[in-house]
């Protein structure tokens, strides 16, 4: 059977999720964000100590999330023993952000929610979330789950502990 030169023609072609939050075209060096500093250098942004006197400015992919509430990732903590341990845990996550975001700028934590026994945590980026998550559960054990969604552009992380 031939198939001819392009092969099936009677097969749907899946189109490409895209981030919104992710830009299609590359800014024009430097660039700076209005609202966190984050400089877009050398094709990513990047923490510099002094700022570029002549730049492109605009807010940065994740400033847009935190504007426009758009969270990347979301890890939410539950159980007993967050009663008990949760400045702990809270301490460890926010040192996982510092130490994340020292390299990734867009890798930030949006919103820390509390309530009923529950911390949910937002963050702009799925690494994030996936660090500060794993980092729980290596610290304090208990049930963690992981899914992605979206086309692997938002992540949800449940962990609980009685």
């Amino acid at each position: 059977m031939d198939k001819g030169k392009y092969g099936r023609l009677d097969r749907l072609v899946k189109e490409k999720r895209h981030d919104p939050y992710e830009s299609r075209e590359k800014f024009p060096e430097p660039t700076i964000c209005t609202e966190c500093e984050a400089v877009f250098m050398d094709g990513r942004w990047n923490w510099l100590d002094k700022l570029p006197e002549k730049a492109n400015k605009v807010l940065c992919p994740a400033c847009r999330r935190i504007k426009e509430n758009m969270p990347a990732g979301t890890i939410s903590l539950t159980g007993q023993f967050l009663k008990t341990h949760g400045q702990e845990i809270l301490n460890l996550v926010k040192n996982e952000e510092k130490a994340e975001k020292a390299a990734h700028p867009l890798e930030r934590i949006m919103a820390i929610e509390k309530e009923n026994g529950k911390i949910e945590i937002l963050t702009t980026g799925i690494h994030l979330a996936k660090r500060i998550g794993e980092s729980v559960r290596r610290s304090y054990q208990g049930e963690f789950d992981l899914k992605y969604g979206d086309g692997e552009k938002t992540i949800f992380i449940s962990w609980h502990r009685d």
